[in-house]
């Protein structure tokens, strides 16, 4: 288990009950490497650990696709993940991420996009060209309790 060397407040408000990683393998794309991309969302210390569910899938010209996905349900390693990406993420996706915000915020849900290819070389940016779907469902009960926490983060300034 992974012991935190972080100091995250953990309040009933602010706890996130679960991150939903999801991605796409096309048929031209190595499978592997897609998971590592995937993986590399993941502190070091979980990601070695981590079992992708695996949905075969049809594209529109019957091309082969394969979603891998993953669910986290640990709250500690949920927060330790967060404050994972907030650390790899550059100061110009934070203040993208902080200006538009609301755009990424769904009931309770805040949904992100990383780029695959960088995400490869452990590069963590925001893309919407075949990303990396990441969604974190939070227990809290307004979008506000969900800024103050993405900002205790610092994946928004």
């Amino acid at each position: 288990m992974l012991i935190t060397k972080r100091c995250i407040k953990l309040s009933p408000k602010t706890l996130i009950r679960n991150i939903e990683i999801r991605v796409f393998s096309h048929a031209t794309e190595d499978v592997d490497k897609v998971l590592i991309s995937a993986k590399n969302l993941f502190p070091v210390e979980i990601k070695e650990n981590l079992t992708f569910k695996k949905t075969q899938l049809t594209g529109y010209y019957k091309n082969p696709i394969i979603l891998y996905k993953i669910q986290l349900n640990d709250k500690i390693l949920c927060l330790e993940t967060l404050k994972f990406i907030s650390d790899q993420l550059n100061l110009s996706d934070k203040e993208n991420l902080t200006y538009n915000i609301k755009n990424h915020l769904d009931k309770k849900n805040l949904y992100l996009r990383f780029d695959k290819q960088l995400a490869f070389v452990s590069l963590l940016r925001f893309s919407t060209k075949d990303p990396i779907h990441l969604k974190v469902h939070f227990e809290t009960r307004t979008t506000r309790e969900i800024i103050d926490l993405a900002k205790e983060l610092g994946l928004i300034l």
